[in-house]
């Protein structure tokens, strides 16, 4: 197996779901593999390949404790920041959210962002709207329950199509949007949200009609 496939091996992005929603954290191996449902041996075996790749660090246990040793993510390793960087963008945070919303809010949800990730964890998200307005009690439940099982905080914006495509320059969610860690995770089409209806002006109708009047007939 080569190091890029062991990067993606489901057992590690369970593992590394877990470690990266709490960076400053120490997991012991028995937490770890209860966290990530992992059967104890494939998380022990998977532990020990991440720690000698140097992306965890082991903690010995102190001489008045008798636990075991500890893990932690290891902020030296060389690529720390793009592997947490892929990790918020597919297994850790991109994909689930991706997968709730076009299940649960597939008639409602248009379009939908990952805007980053702040420093305690917490990932924001932006929600766009179609005709369907997504039930704010339902949305609401559906991030508490999926951030209890990826172990990060939600911050959720729901906004209409036509505020989306209102935004200014100086509007906060169109600078998140423009930054270079800016994800979309559903684009214009891949759920069954209709946009909204566009409402036509009396003066661009009468423009429509007057124009079809005034064409010559066949």
């Amino acid at each position: 197996m080569s190091s890029a496939d062991f990067l993606f091996a489901p057992e590690v992005q369970k593992l590394l779901m877990v470690a990266y929603a709490a960076p400053d954290q120490q997991f012991s191996c028995s937490e770890l593999a209860r966290r990530s449902k992992l059967d104890p041996a494939d998380a022990a075996r998977t532990l020990e390949h991440l720690v000698s790749s140097g992306i965890l660090k082991k903690q010995k246990p102190k001489a008045d404790q008798a636990d075991a040793d500890t893990v932690s993510i290891d902020r030296s390793f060389l690529f720390h920041d793009e592997l947490r960087n892929i990790a918020l963008k597919s297994f850790a945070a991109a994909e689930p959210v991706r997968s709730m919303l076009r299940t649960k809010f597939k008639d409602s949800v248009l379009r939908a962002f990952v805007l980053g990730e702040d420093k305690e964890g917490t990932v924001e998200l932006l929600v766009v709207h179609g005709q369907l307005t997504p039930d704010e009690a339902a949305m609401t439940a559906a991030c508490q329950k999926l951030s209890k099982n990826i172990h990060r905080h939600l911050k959720m914006h729901v906004i209409s199509h036509a505020r989306f495509n209102s935004l200014t320059p100086r509007d906060p969610l169109a600078s998140k949007l423009a930054a270079t860690c800016a994800l979309e995770i559903i684009a214009l089409g891949d759920t069954k949200a209709q946009p909204p209806i566009e409402k036509v002006s009396l003066l661009q109708s009468a423009k429509k009609k007057l124009a079809t009047l005034s064409r010559p007939s066949a």
